[in-house]
């Protein structure tokens, strides 16, 4: 089967990954302010450290950091990037960092006093944007590394960038450069939306030159005049306009204006924090916590469609930018996987999501707690897990009431002896940690058999815990994207122990349709629900449903984006959601295993009520909140269908 208009962009990743963090800092006080109080002279420096270090569960493929110096003369350096794309990114562009400014200072002396340490040496500036990177489209290259720089010799046209980002539509942007008369040498999504940004910015910076120039004014004077005439608010919003996708964007001019804006549906994150000292903005909450030791309370989330706009003087606006979505959707994943579990809502959802497993998985073991030993995979899933414990817990203590009471009913008006209460008390969950993650191991060897062997070897049990053939062992993970780890190296460990029963248990839905907004799950055939469906589809004599929704998703994707629905949902309505459940389950099952298997997945209702402000499901649901949404589904199906090993945007 083919489809006219199939796109040819190259899918990179098989690994789940996320779209990277980004950290912004404005010092809002001479650097001797800082070297004074905090008795450093690369305060900025030191603090953007931390805070990458801090988020660099968002991206290790590669790490970089720009900073502006303010009121350089004529001559002189005002710019500064480090990158890496090393095994250890943010380590090694602050290494290099710091050995440009060794090579730079022939005087110790210098370190004490702030302004010459600015005039002589790199990265002692008051304006700083720090990225971690995720690689999922372009190689883990330098000229694929955050922040990217468009230069120019005028300050108020040099551009800096760097994003927490997935568009639908860059081939669109890119189409639009290419119509404008530009010859654009790099077809990747920051680099498209860089040259968008810069082609805006350089329109109305002539707008405004030669409205300067009618009025008789000197380009010295323009020159001054331009940083403080233009409007980065309405540059951003002409180009914004355009993109479909979620997105965390921060840009430096050259001049020293800085921004940050979120997308209209909240999808990506942002937080800041300000007093009259610091602007600074992060991915996630906690990072500016710990590296600014404030309270909870005083670091804000930047609202969808919202905007930070940093003055060169010194003051801060927060507004917006364009309209916000009526029903923002950020995303729940956040929540249950890739943030940091040390927020403090994040840490209290997870929780939540674990406890609202509980009644399914007591259905899942037939609530006979006395054979069943409950456990997490490691690492993600420890919060849930506590969660899940407690809720165990307290369904304990309402059978341990209830066997109080019928005991006293059984005795009445004589007290029950220590003995007796002792033995009601002491019933609780079994919960122990079975599996267990060792080092990563290489997987150096080649032939399939051999290679899955080896990473069969990457988890390990505890032994001793299961009574063989009589317990059920209930396992706790995020996430059942792909089942490959699962299949391959979990399940079959945890068969060597002997229990009669495992029960996988995710604390997210089932994951159904590919993300296309910062989640690198592109590929519809690489996700187990859809497998299950479209095996049980062939298996109960469905399977011309399969034809029909690609025909369907050919003649959708032949419309504008804003046109377009979901058709992939078909594939999924005739079954049951434990239906689904358990044909994973028999998928997971592999030849030689003795225990049953079983899964039991959150519901969607659930994770509603775990994260209630987080709404975005579109990977569970399919309802995608951007048109681009439901054309990037419906060529993934596409690309499903004629084995194209391509990504769908």
């Amino acid at each position: 089967m083919a489809c006219e208009n199939a796109q040819n962009i190259k899918y990179m990743s098989d690994s789940i990954k996320h779209e990277c963090g980004i950290a912004l800092i404005r010092l809002l006080k001479p650097l001797s302010y800082y070297k004074e109080k905090y008795g450093s002279s690369l305060y900025g420096m030191d603090k953007m450290y931390l805070m990458l270090e801090k988020q660099h569960n968002r991206g290790q493929d590669g790490a970089g950091f720009a900073c502006i110096k303010f009121d350089m003369p004529p001559g002189k350096t005002y710019i500064d990037i480090a990158r890496s794309v090393t095994g250890t990114p943010i380590k090694d562009a602050f290494a290099e960092a710091a050995d440009r400014i060794k090579a730079s200072v022939r005087d110790e002396a210098v370190y004490q006093d702030p302004e010459a340490l600015k005039m002589c040496a790199p990265f002692c500036g008051e304006l700083f944007l720090g990225h971690v990177r995720y690689g999922t489209f372009g190689g883990n290259t330098i000229e694929n590394t955050h922040p990217f720089i468009r230069e120019s010799n005028w300050k108020s046209r040099n551009l800096i960038l760097a994003g927490n980002f997935n568009l639908t539509n860059v081939k669109d942007l890119f189409r639009s450069l290419v119509e404008v008369g530009q010859h654009p040498v790099n077809m990747s999504d920051a680099r498209t939306v860089l040259e968008k940004l810069a082609s805006q910015l350089d329109h109305d910076n002539q707008k405004l030159y030669d409205g300067y120039r009618a009025q008789g004014l000197s380009k010295p004077q323009i020159s001054e005049m331009m940083p403080k005439a233009l409007d980065l608010r309405k540059i951003v919003s002409k180009v914004a306009s355009d993109w479909d996708g979620g997105f965390v964007f921060s840009g430096l001019l050259g001049y020293g204006d800085a921004f940050v804006v979120r997308d209209p549906n909240g999808i990506r994150p942002a937080f800041y924090y300000k007093d009259d000292e610091i602007l600074v903005v992060a991915s996630e909450r906690p990072v500016i916590q710990t590296a600014f030791n404030v309270p909870l309370a005083e670091v804000r989330e930047l609202p969808p469609a919202g905007m930070i706009w940093a003055r060169r003087t010194g003051e801060v606006e927060i507004t917006e930018y364009m309209t916000p979505s009526a029903n923002p959707r950020p995303c729940s994943f956040e929540r249950i996987y890739f943030s940091r579990g040390t927020d403090a809502d994040i840490y209290a959802e997870r929780k939540r999501l674990g406890a609202l497993l509980c009644d399914d998985l007591l259905k899942a073991i037939d609530r006979d707690l006395e054979n069943a030993v409950f456990s997490s995979i490691p690492n993600t899933a420890q919060v849930a897990f506590h969660g899940l414990s407690e809720a165990l817990e307290r369904y304990c203590d309402t059978i341990k009431a209830e066997r109080l009471h019928r005991l006293q009913a059984e005795t009445p008006g004589q007290p029950l002896s220590a003995e007796r209460i002792r033995s009601v008390l002491d019933f609780h969950p079994r919960t122990d940690q079975i599996v267990v993650k060792d080092a990563k191991m290489r997987t150096f060897i080649t032939q399939d058999k051999d290679r899955d062997d080896l990473v069969s070897h990457v988890y390990d049990v505890t032994y001793g815990k299961i009574r063989e053939f009589k317990d059920t062992l209930v396992v706790l993970d995020d996430s059942v994207v792909r089942g490959t780890t699962l299949r391959r190296s979990i399940l079959r460990i945890l068969d060597r122990l002997g229990p009669k029963r495992i029960v996988v248990a995710s604390s997210a839905p089932q994951i159904r349709y590919p993300d296309c907004y910062g989640i690198d799950m592109a590929k519809m055939g690489d996700l187990i629900a859809f497998q299950a469906a479209v095996s049980l589809l062939k298996s109960s004599g469905r399977a011309g449903l399969i034809e029909e929704v690609y025909r369907e998703c050919c003649r959708q994707s032949a419309l504008p984006a804003v046109e377009q629905v979901n058709v992939v949902k078909r594939i999924y309505e005739p079954f049951g959601y434990e239906e689904i459940s358990d044909h994973i389950a028999e998928l997971l099952t592999t030849q030689g295993m003795r225990a049953e298997i079983k899964v039991v997945f959150q519901t969607v209702e659930n994770l509603h009520k775990a994260c209630p402000r987080h709404t975005g499901d579109w990977y569970f649901t399919g309802d995608y909140p951007t048109p681009g949404g439901n054309a990037v589904v419906n060529r993934a199906f596409i690309n499903y269908i004629e084995n194209k090993n391509e990504r769908a945007y």
